[in-house]
């Protein structure tokens, strides 16, 4: 008669040897995670995931919704589509979509109660949820668009360093077409001159990048104005970037221009939810057409380089060449390329009053 064999568990292989890595380790690679929602995901895995997760100094929080705040709760959280067509006019009263569940779990009682670290909502503005993060040194924020409006073809890009105030914003324009579009048009050589054509003031192309200048003052204005409670309750911050899913623009604040932020900050108008944009000094050089790797043109090419007045050429930054190297390398690619090309044509200087 056969004895009746019983399964044993091995006692050995149920020792979790990931328990054995350090938790200088575990955070180093919840760091690689960046994305706030992964996150909040491995803050719900363990007790110890939800202690280490606070402590993350790399984060990203992508927003996925905008939302106003008034009017009609329901109607709001039911909009046909992720991405209104003009970001701007709702940026100021909004309620922003970043993390929802994963976050109620962390820091909770350690009684056993559960209670949430965040109040039951269906959305949190970034401050709200980056309140569960202690050491925070470098963060990242996404929009879901792009806040400038611009005609179909149009390429818009800007890039912009704010401290306490603006101190340097770069925009790139034109008309994206194939080479093929561009009617045969070659590069213009440095050697003619770069004058600007006389159709350039008579067809609204002038006007067209005052707009473009004006525009882009205030989405970066703006974006400023709503980081001021993140910068504000995270003395840890050593970089901040406030970009947009569709890469139309960024902001950026280094570690000297977070320090002048919380140093020398800037009263915004009672009367406006952004931060004043200071008198400035604008740099335009345009080329009616640039040939770009990848079969591409660009008409009507423009690149504006916009400082405070009173800066002198050193710009914001403290020199010249910081300046120069903010412009050559705010974009990346062809645009790159573009921004190289433009920087040989002629410079024209244009004056604009704060706003």
């Amino acid at each position: 008669m056969h004895t009746r064999a019983r399964i044993h568990a091995d006692p050995v292989l149920e020792f979790d040897r990931f328990d054995c890595l350090p938790d200088s380790l575990v955070l180093l690679i919840l760091n690689k995670l960046e994305d706030v929602r992964s996150l909040g995901r491995c803050s719900a895995v363990s007790k110890r995931f939800s202690g280490l997760v606070p402590f993350v100094h790399d984060v990203c929080v992508k927003i996925d919704r905008v939302v106003t705040v008034d009017g009609d709760s329901d109607a709001a959280l039911n909009l046909p589509s992720p991405k209104p067509h003009n970001i701007l006019s709702h940026l100021l009263k909004l309620v922003l979509f970043a993390i929802t569940k994963p976050f109620h779990v962390m820091g909770g009682n350690p009684n056993g109660a559960g209670r949430p670290l965040f109040p039951q909502l269906s959305q949190h503005s970034p401050a709200q949820v980056l309140r569960s993060f202690s050491h925070v040194r470098s963060l990242r924020v996404e929009l879901p668009s792009g806040d400038v409006g611009v005609e179909e073809g149009v390429l818009l890009k800007w890039r912009a360093e704010y401290g306490s105030t603006l101190q340097n914003c770069v925009i790139l324009g034109g008309t994206l077409v194939s080479r093929e579009g561009a009617g045969g048009e070659r590069e213009p050589s440095p050697d003619d001159g770069g004058t600007m054509p006389e159709s350039f003031y008579t067809n609204g192309g002038l006007k067209l990048r005052v707009v473009w200048s004006i525009s882009c003052l205030i989405a970066a204005s703006t974006r400023h104005y709503l980081l001021r409670p993140i910068v504000d309750e995270h003395p840890t911050l050593r970089s901040l970037v406030l970009a947009d899913a569709d890469g139309q623009g960024a902001l950026r604040m280094g570690a000297e221009q977070l320090r002048d932020f919380r140093e020398r900050r800037v009263s915004a108008p009672a009367c406006s939810n952004r931060t004043q944009v200071p008198a400035c000094n604008i740099k335009l050089r345009y080329a009616p057409c640039l040939e770009l790797p990848g079969g591409l043109a660009l008409q009507g090419a423009t690149l504006l380089v916009i400082k405070p007045a009173g800066d002198g050429s050193g710009g914001g930054r403290g020199g010249r060449k910081e300046a120069e190297a903010f412009v050559s390398g705010a974009f990346d690619g062809p645009l790159r390329f573009a921004v190289k090309a433009l920087m040989k044509r002629r410079t024209y200087l244009l004056e604009m009053n704060g706003f």
